[in-house]
Formats: C-alpha cells, sequence, structure tokens
C-alpha cells in the first residue's frame, strides 16, 4: 500500500537528509513539501527543498511556502550549526529557482490535500510546528482527516538543545507546538532530542555513507561538511555526547513514518508544551503522573531498529 506523505520541514542538512531518505522508498509518495522557518529563512527553506528535489530528479513534487515567523511572531536563533543557508553555505549556480513554488501557501496546502485523501495521508513535521498550528485552528476537522503524525521535536528529560531546557522545534513556537500536541488527536508519533542522541550511528558508518559513488552522495557530502566540522570542533573542544556520533535527528521520524516496524520501544503518555516558565518555555512536558487526564497518547520513541535506518540512510544517496 503507497503511503501518502506531507512533508512539512525547514529545511537544513537533517531535513535534507530526511526527504532523500523517502525519495529512495518505492511505496512512498510525497503529496506536497510544505516550508516553514527554522533552520534559516523560509525563502531559503524553499531554495534547499527545491535544490533536494533537483539532486533526486523529483522537481514534479509540489513545493509550498509557508509561515515565516512564530504565532507570536517572534523568531528564535538557530545558530549556524547548518549553514546561514541551512544547507551547509555551499551554493549552486544552477539551483532552481523560486519561480518553480506553488501559487498556494502552505497551510492551505495541507488543509486541502489532507481533506481531498481523508485517513490517508500522514504529515512527517521535521521543523518548527507553526505550518500546522495554523491550519489546525483554520480547520479544526484537520486532525481526524490526518492518518498520522510523526514528528521531530520536544524533549523527555528537560535537556534543551537551543534553550535550557527546550528542544529547538519546540522552542522557536511554544504555542504552535501547544496547539498541535493538545489538538492533534490522530497518531502521534514523537521522535524527541534525547531520543535522537541516544540512537546515534557511529562516524564510520557516515563515512561510508556519503562514500558512495553517487551524485546524490556527492551532494550530501558537500551540504553536510559545515555541520561534520562543527561536530568535530564540538568533539575536541568539549567532548559533547552529540558529538560523538552521526546524528540525522529528522530522519529518526521519517524512518517511522516509512516503516511501521522500525519502532521497537516506546511510552504512550499525554505530553503537552510549557508556555510560561522563566527557563521552561517551549520544554514538552510528558505526563506520567496523568495529571491533565487526557484520552490522546502520543508514541514517545524510546528504542529503534538501527540496522533498518542504517539501509534506510544508505538506499537514500544510491
Amino acid at each position: 500500500m503507497v503511503k501518502k506523505l506531507i512533508v512539512d520541514v525547514d529545511c537544513g542538512v537533517d531535513d535534507a537528509q530526511a526527504i532523500m531518505m523517502a525519495l529512495a522508498v518505492p511505496d512512498v509518495q510525497i503529496l506536497g513539501i510544505t516550508c516553514v522557518y527554522g533552520n534559516t529563512s523560509v525563502e531559503n527553506v524553499c531554495k534547499n527543498v527545491l535544490r533536494v528535489l533537483k539532486v533526486c530528479g523529483r522537481l514534479e513534487i509540489p513545493v509550498f511556502k509557508g509561515v515565516s515567523k512564530s504565532i507570536l511572531g517572534n523568531v528564535l536563533s538557530a545558530g549556524h550549526f547548518h549553514g546561514i543557508d541551512g544547507l551547509g553555505d555551499a551554493p549552486d549556480p544552477d539551483a532552481p529557482g523560486l519561480e518553480l513554488l506553488q501559487k498556494e501557501g502552505a497551510v492551505s496546502a495541507i488543509i486541502r490535500l489532507a481533506s481531498e485523501n481523508p485517513g490517508e495521508v500522514s504529515v512527517v513535521s521535521t521543523a518548527p510546528l507553526t505550518n500546522l498550528a495554523v491550519a489546525v485552528k483554520l480547520d479544526p476537522t484537520l486532525p481526524q482527516k490526518l492518518k498520522n503524525l510523526y514528528i521531530m521535536g520536544g524533549n523527555t528529560d528537560a535537556r534543551g538543545n537551543t534553550t535550557i531546557c527546550g528542544e529547538f522545534n519546540f522552542a522557536a513556537d511554544p504555542e504552535a507546538a501547544y496547539i498541535v500536541l493538545n489538538e492533534c488527536v490522530c497518531p502521534t508519533y514523537l521522535a524527541c532530542w534525547e531520543f535522537t542522541c541516544h540512537s546515534k550511528l557511529s562516524w564510520e558508518f557516515c563515512d561510508d555513507w556519503l562514500a558512495q559513488d553517487t551524485h546524490k552522495a556527492r551532494f550530501m557530502k558537500k551540504i553536510f561538511k559545515h555541520s561534520m566540522d562543527a561536530c568535530y570542533s564540538e568533539r575536541m573542544e568539549k567532548e559533547l555526547v552529540a558529538g560523538q556520533g552521526f546524528i540525522s535527528c529528522d530522519s529518526y521520524a521519517m524512518a517511522a513514518a516509512i516503516d511501521d516496524t522500525f519502532i521497537l520501544e516506546s511510552d504512550y503518555k499525554a505530553v503537552s508544551v510549557e508556555l510560561t516558565g522563566t527557563y521552561s518555555r517551549g520544554m514538552m512536558i510528558v505526563d506520567h503522573l496523568e495529571i491533565l487526564q487526557k484520552n490522546h497518547k502520543a508514541c514517545i520513541m524510546k528504542k529503534v531498529d538501527l540496522e533498518k535506518f542504517k539501509e534506510l540512510m544508505m538506499n537514500s544517496l544510491k
């Protein structure tokens, strides 16, 4: 059975890796890619997605420009881990132009595509959740039309990667994350920050992955160099846990959407987002005591099949 996806991205290098992973799977159909601010400006995100699609020979997939800032109008800096342009500051003079974007906006596209395929479409979000949150507010029936929702975002142990207690995608727009987690009652799967750190691959695998003699691998090596250099520097200077292995954060959420058997262990818990804490704004709340009394429980990934993950990653660059 064909798996129909809407992919919502803030296309940095790991978003590109996730998109390429999905494009390499025959029974996955990407109905559209919606772009939102995050790792870089929404204009750069649109350019980056078009570059990825060109490399994969899939420019027929529609790309939609979305929201440029959070619901409250704030923009949280993602730093420059993925480069200022989001793809390692490795420009392509022959990159596709923005005239290839659809005229329709991302929020409208999410609502339309879900309405045209009720119960058949899953959303994979690897970015701040602003596009999806606005879509839910404009069409409160949207969650009932979605098959599944896969999110890279949030955190389970109050360990932030951008703020003290917040993972970037949630901290960038806490209100949007709150809306999505509390109003999207479709089956929801979370690849949280700490989980990705505990599910890292070796740098030796990364070397083999990039050494494939293909156009896609050469493209990935070019755009990934900036991030790999940053990881190497951090590993030498600070010995960070995240620097001790290869983490393609967004690809875990995509792998779960592609392969139902990818998730080996998980917790089903009610979740929400802190909106007002001095230090904890944007932190994901996991209701272990069931104080929230919510019927809808999210699937929080704990352990996944890393051999299947490696295979999906390798195939993405073939």
